[in-house]
């Protein structure tokens, strides 16, 4: 019951590693924004942020918002149009954040895509999937993240985490990381 307990209170509280790690929502491809210009009606619209991060919107033109925030993507709007509405009072929301997924795969109960609504660890992660499956590789799992054109790799010992140790590595995870949960377990 203990273990089970503080299994628990792992997945319900992020670890300092994980805090420190925690910031405001940015803006991945996939997400659709509202975008509203007050007093300009034909300026209000959705915008779905294309694959390569990037957005068009009348008498701004076409720019890149990946990684950018809300607020940030406003400003950028306003500057742009200012030329042309110099006191336009731009509104930006976050309609659907359809792009902000993390994937789970391997020896787990439900392999799938996961929404991050907000922060997720790896093992809040691990627990949406359904757990580990009796012939996981609990120590070997790997996390896949794709930054500026490369591939990066993290290891989590699930073993470990659980037990309370390695709690560092129970990491925040970011839009598009893999998890990788190999077999190694019970044949």
């Amino acid at each position: 019951m203990k273990r089970w307990l503080a299994l628990i209170c792992l997945l319900l509280a992020p670890t300092s590693g994980a805090l420190a790690q925690a910031k405001e929502y940015t803006l991945n491809p996939g997400d659709t924004l509202q975008i509203m210009v007050w007093k300009e009606d034909q300026l209000d619209r959705e915008t779905l942020i294309a694959p390569d991060g990037t957005i068009s919107f009348p008498l701004a033109g076409r720019f890149s918002v990946k990684g950018m925030t809300v607020d940030q993507v406003r400003d950028q709007i306003a500057s742009r149009i200012k030329p042309l509405i110099p006191d336009a009072d731009v509104t930006v929301s976050v309609k659907q954040a359809l792009g902000n997924r993390v994937f789970v795969t391997g020896q787990v109960n439900k392999p799938g895509e996961y929404a991050m609504n907000g922060r997720l660890s790896v093992m809040q992660a691990l627990s949406l999937a359904g757990g580990l499956t009796p012939y996981a590789g609990e120590k070997s799992i790997r996390i896949l993240r794709s930054a500026d054109g490369q591939q990066k790799t993290f290891s989590f010992n699930y073993a470990a985490v659980e037990s309370g140790e390695s709690l560092d590595t129970n990491v925040i995870l970011e839009a598009g990381d893999v998890i990788v949960v190999p077999s190694g377990g019970l044949f």
